[in-house]
């Protein structure tokens, strides 16, 4: 596919800057970034193609269970409602926590502003070990709308996906996938610890949360020392 693309460094030199009085330096790093981010859009776009292509995952079979929005038990397939597909965030609220991480809960607002579009496609549901209750009253508390909140019992399912560890417990983003009255994994975050890059925090390409993916766009670019907090 990539041989029927025109160049990147061709789509770039049509390029027609905004405002006037760019130096030459600056109009000549401009078009080289220009073609470099065009390169980026289409591994981007190979890199979706491949996951999209992934071949059919392990199915779940241990019998986990949770307690959905009303207080109801109900197992991993229950949460799919009448979508295929099933999008979840583990976040990192268990019941020995007094507030949630705020970073997780930077993630989750960012997300909740698209959730009601996001479940006209797909499931979407956040889970932690702290009661459903609990976490609602959090996210009234946010002005979250449109996010659905998911206590998992027990705490085999943190445990099983490594989760929950002496140290503390760790946040996930899962999509499982129905097959037929079953569930398989489709795809998880895997990018741990170990694989960071040196002087990066551990995080994902593509980085789906706003608040980097908005600082990245900026001369400074993501603080070495900062992280969000619950409250300012």
């Amino acid at each position: 596919m990539d041989q029927q693309l025109t160049p990147a460094a061709d789509m770039a030199a049509h390029r027609q800057p905004a405002f006037p009085g760019e130096s030459a330096d600056y109009a000549k790093a401009r078009q080289q970034l220009l073609a470099a981010e065009i390169e980026f859009r289409r591994h981007m776009t190979r890199l979706t193609a491949q996951r999209q292509a992934l071949p059919p995952g392990p199915l779940i079979e241990k019998d986990y269970r949770f307690k959905d929005e009303q207080g109801f038990e109900v197992g991993l397939i229950d949460l799919f409602g009448d979508k295929d597909v099933l999008v979840s965030y583990y976040w990192m609220y268990g019941p020995e926590r007094e507030r949630p991480c705020p970073m997780c809960t930077n993630w989750i607002g960012a997300v909740d502003g698209n959730a009601a579009d996001i479940k006209q496609r797909v499931a979407y549901k956040i889970l932690s070990r702290s009661p459903v209750e609990r976490q609602f009253v959090f996210a009234q508390e946010r002005g979250w709308r449109n996010t659905d909140f998911i206590q998992t019992i027990g705490d085999d399912y943190a445990r099983d996906l490594d989760l929950l560890q002496p140290d503390g417990e760790y946040p996930a983003l899962i999509v499982y996938r129905r097959d037929g009255d079953q569930v398989r994994l489709f795809w998880m975050s895997e990018m741990g610890r170990e694989m960071a890059d040196p002087g990066q925090d551990p995080r994902d390409a593509p980085d789906i949360a706003a608040l980097w993916s908005i600082l990245d766009l900026t001369p400074q670019g993501r603080p070495a020392d900062w992280y969000p907090k619950l409250r300012y």
